[in-house]
């Protein structure tokens, strides 16, 4: 994966930096893989604005991806690489061996032909599935679950990894992306290796326009409302605004808002990088 920038012929590509897309292998998704997406715009079911700044952007297809990697077994062949319109990674369109079809997302190093597989006792490579208990300390890993069965809920992003950095008794010691260190139980599955399109942090839309293909609106500024509309508005002239927050008045710059009791507390063994 990697970047390019265009020639400044227009105002908008001056600044534009975008994807060459060259490791994808397939143009149309997997049909049965697919179903449609229906924009909201922000509004609810009564088609009042509860969002603001959502709205337009291009029509989508939502892609079904296979999170729990619980096919255990069956090995599968990586059919294509593919663009996908709703996450910066891309993904991997799986056939396995029995006929069953899935979307993965697709690690750093995996071409189409190769083979994963997923389940206990397969050999920790790029792309298998298998348990933390199973997975050799030091390894870089993604797509990490946080109970087992409920499928991968962290280190799903372009070019995000975590790092699995020792074992106590049932549980596993991993440091995220975040910087933050914590328990997991050892019968969460991750996938090994680093999810690809890490360039995706390089990129630059160049333009207001790119925003709203991605469907969002133009996002005004606090301090230039007025009082009642946001605590940081009003004033004579150009008012700094007073403490940073946000509109319903919470503290948007270095107040706590994690929960003092919270349950999942007990596993953090060091607090994220500020």
């Amino acid at each position: 994966m990697a970047v390019r920038k265009l020639k400044p012929t227009t105002p908008g590509q001056r600044h534009k930096i975008i994807g060459t897309f060259e490791e994808i292998t397939a143009r149309v998704p997997e049909k049965s893989l697919t179903v449609g997406m229906r924009s909201t715009g922000g509004r609810n079911n009564q088609g009042r604005m509860t969002m603001r700044y959502l709205g337009g952007g291009h029509k989508r297809r939502y892609r079904f991806i296979d999170f729990k990697r619980n096919k255990d077994g069956v090995p599968a062949r990586v059919k294509s690489i593919e663009y996908d319109p709703n996450r910066s990674a891309r993904i991997a369109l799986l056939y396995y061996a029995d006929g069953y079809k899935a979307y993965i997302i697709a690690p750093n190093g995996l071409q189409v032909g190769s083979t994963v597989e997923s389940g206990e006792n397969v050999a920790p490579e790029v792309g298998n599935a298998l348990p933390l208990s199973n997975i050799p300390v030091g390894t870089l890993i993604h797509n990490i679950e946080l109970r087992p069965g409920q499928g991968a809920a962290m280190a799903r992003s372009a070019g995000t990894f975590a790092q699995l950095t020792s074992r106590e008794g049932d549980y596993c010691i991993v440091k995220l992306p975040s910087g933050e260190t914590r328990k997991i139980l050892s019968a969460c599955r991750a996938t090994v290796g680093v999810v690809g399109n890490s360039d995706h942090a390089l990129e630059q839309s160049g333009k207001a326009g790119r925003s709203r293909w991605l469907g969002r609106r133009p996002h005004n500024r606090g301090v230039v409302m007025n009082p009642h509309d946001h605590p940081m508005g009003g004033g004579e002239g150009r008012q700094s605004g007073g403490h940073p927050r946000s509109r319903t008045g919470l503290y948007a710059k270095g107040l706590k808002t994690r929960a003092p009791k919270k349950q999942s507390s007990k596993y953090i063994i060091e607090r994220r990088k500020k």
